[in-house]
């Protein structure tokens, strides 16, 4: 990699690190951590088709209480560097690196959250510190270790980036070709496995009648090749909208006198 490239890398996992924690423009989700790292790369649509790939995989991961889910930070941008560099080695195609990069994002989703235990750890004697200028109104002393805080986070991912962006391309497109075709093989079958139960969460959630139609719906104007992502992007979006206007009409008697406020049920219903 070129210096800028390292650089423009080095500022997307930092970016990508503090917002494993703020939750404000979700740069650590795969799908936008792994599209702009292949952009800065110059392998846009394979950074798109791996970020794609294991945000199925970290719709499944949530926090819940003192349980912290993986790391989806550390996953999205060490994969993909790793892929980036596979790729620039040139002997690796494009569907094995990206296969390789989803079966190595689950262990690097841990070995994210061992770094991040530590940084929470070490956040504890921070807030103390904060505390104590809190009992003397220092609002900038506190402003000040708030901020150190979130950098830190953003520092654990950007010093394993920076790490990965310095291994020669050579070395990981032999690494890579050094590994039997039984172990890249279930590699890949283990990350789309992987990658399949993160899609069942998704259906689980949305299993219910109302939306059931759509979800089979989009299968069939999936298949027509014809449609570009904006076309199916513009049809889910209509979809949408006939879907609250109907609703909204429901609520306010206009949906036939069922009152359920939902009249896609009440079809469905009916049929039952």
């Amino acid at each position: 990699m070129n210096p800028i490239t390292i650089v423009l890398v080095i500022l997307v996992a930092f970016l990508a690190g503090m917002e494993g924690i703020l939750d404000e423009w979700q740069f650590h989700q795969p799908l936008v951590a792994c599209t702009l790292i292949g952009l800065v790369c110059g392998h846009p649509v394979e950074g798109i088709i791996l970020g794609g790939s294991l945000q199925m995989i970290a719709l499944g991961w949530a926090n819940i209480g003192a349980a912290v889910a993986p790391d989806a930070a550390l996953a999205s941008v060490a994969s993909s560097i790793i892929m980036m560099l596979a790729l620039s080695g040139g002997s690796a195609s494009s569907q094995d690196a990206i296969a390789t990069s989803i079966a190595v994002a689950v262990p690097l989703s841990v070995a994210g959250l061992f770094l991040t235990m530590i940084v929470r750890t070490i956040a504890t004697a921070l807030v103390h510190a904060m505390d104590a200028a809190a009992d003397h109104a220092n609002f900038a002393a506190i402003e000040g270790w708030q901020v150190f805080a979130i950098c830190l986070q953003g520092i654990r991912i950007a010093v394993p980036a920076a790490a990965l962006c310095f291994i020669p391309a050579e070395a990981v497109t032999s690494t890579l070709n050094m590994m039997p075709p039984w172990l890249s093989g279930g590699m890949a079958v283990g990350g789309g496995m992987v990658a399949a139960v993160g899609y069942s969460m998704v259906v689980n959630m949305m299993a219910t009648k109302e939306t059931w139609p759509f979800f089979a719906l989009g299968f069939v104007i999936a298949a027509i090749k014809e449609l570009t992502l904006i076309a199916l992007g513009i049809i889910g979006v209509v979809f949408a909208l006939i879907y609250l206007t109907l609703k909204g009409l429901a609520k306010q008697g206009g949906g036939g006198g069922t009152g359920s406020g939902d009249p896609l049920g009440d079809i469905i219903n009916d049929y039952e």
